[in-house]
């Protein structure tokens, strides 16, 4: 399928687009993930040299729903964590969580988790398919579900864990132009990550990691 480079100067992106795009491209089976692979999305896309810190790091599974809103322009929804929580406290992220036993599948715990935190009924979601599994320097195999949802739904935030929901247009996040390389010292070592900094918003780390993926999968050449 050609794809454009860049959704910069294009013809917006319908709904019925970037669902035939995902519908092509993306698998709707669960993806087979290989931690060593060398073409498998991690936190150390940018700094590969730091992948044996965490090489032999167990991995626990994790799903996380990449909700595109199906509006006349489309946009991702995205949370910001509160400041209270034990681990990327205050971050930007995509609704999810790690998996549990009873989770019969990725899918399964990303609707689950939408809709514990921020009220997002699976009725208004229509899974379209998934990224590459994507692992974190924290310990976890993340399983990003990309959706379609539906106008008229409404949310209702778990105050415990989102302190705010908010929408960004997909054409900024899938403007390569706007994915930046910046860094931070982790463990003593210089890494370097994606950014995607957005009005107020900081979005780096995973989130941008699986963006960047995103972009990769859908709209690059």
């Amino acid at each position: 399928m050609q794809c454009v480079s860049t959704l910069k100067d294009q013809a917006p992106v319908t709904a019925a687009e970037f669902q035939r795009r995902a519908r092509v491209v993306l698998p709707r089976s669960i993806p087979l993930f290989d931690p060593n692979a060398p073409d498998t999305p991690s936190d150390f896309d940018l700094s590969p040299e730091l992948v044996p810190e965490v090489a032999r790091a167990p991995l626990a599974p994790a799903a996380v729903l990449i909700p595109v809103i199906a509006r006349p322009t489309l946009t991702v929804l995205l949370t910001q964590r509160t400041e209270s929580l034990r681990r990327h406290a205050g971050q930007i992220a995509f609704p999810g969580g790690r998996m549990e036993p009873t989770d019969p599948d990725p899918v399964a715990t990303a609707l689950r988790e939408a809709q514990e935190e921020i009220g997002l009924e699976p009725s208004f979601v229509e899974p379209l398919g998934y990224l590459d599994v994507y692992r974190t320097g924290t310990g976890f195999r993340i399983f990003p579900v990309v959706s379609l949802v539906r106008e008229g739904f409404t949310l209702q935030l778990d105050e415990r864990e989102v302190a705010d929901a908010f929408e960004v247009p997909l054409a900024f996040l899938m403007d390569e132009a706007n994915h930046r390389t910046e860094a931070r010292f982790w463990r003593g070592q210089e890494r370097r990550f994606y950014a995607m900094p957005f009005e107020q918003r900081y979005i780096w780390g995973a989130t941008a990691g699986m963006l960047r993926n995103m972009y990769r999968r859908l709209f690059s050449e």
